[in-house]
């Protein structure tokens, strides 16, 4: 797909270690219905800022993620979305990462995105309430915390359909 270069909302989203990732999208494509799952799995920061940000919204990312270490997550418990099911991550640097976003941007923010903020990633989602809870169920049952590494953070175009790749951080190491 060419990418278009039209003004579309962006999303930004934290980047799982290698290993996380696989784990992540294994879970997904056990889970999500197949026929809406477009997107690997992903930890959502900012659900729709607007393109004017674009340039600084790059710098900022750069500025949270130069030299700075991986982060050290947890997942740490299977939350019911209600049509769905997610794994909560904790992570007290990438909550402190995000509230210095949101305060930078704070007047244009969509009320989704100046809520609170819920860090997890969805493995289900838009299904029947009844699926939802048995999956859950069946996830808490073998739930154990485990780590994972935030390593980077990355902002994406949303026209539609599958995201756009506007920029991509690591964190060092």
């Amino acid at each position: 797909m060419t990418p278009s270069f039209e003004p579309a909302p962006i999303i930004v989203t934290a980047l799982f270690g290698r290993e996380d990732q696989a784990f992540f999208d294994a879970e997904r494509s056990a889970y999500f219905p197949p026929e809406r799952n477009q997107l690997a799995a992903h930890l959502t920061m900012f659900h729709h800022l607007p393109p004017s940000l674009a340039p600084e919204l790059k710098q900022r990312l750069v500025s949270e993620t130069r030299g700075i270490p991986a982060l050290h997550a947890r997942i740490a418990d299977v939350i019911s979305l209600g049509r769905g099911v997610a794994y909560r991550i904790d992570c007290e640097e990438l909550s402190t990462v995000r509230a210095r976003l949101a305060a930078a941007f704070a007047g244009l923010l969509t009320p989704q995105d100046a809520g609170g903020w819920r860090a997890h990633v969805t493995v289900q989602n838009k299904v029947e309430p009844a699926v939802a809870k048995a999956l859950l169920t069946e996830l808490r049952a073998g739930f154990r915390p485990r780590p994972v590494t935030i390593s980077g953070l990355a902002a994406y175009w949303y026209r539609g359909g599958p995201w756009e790749m506007l920029s991509k951080h690591s964190f060092a190491g």
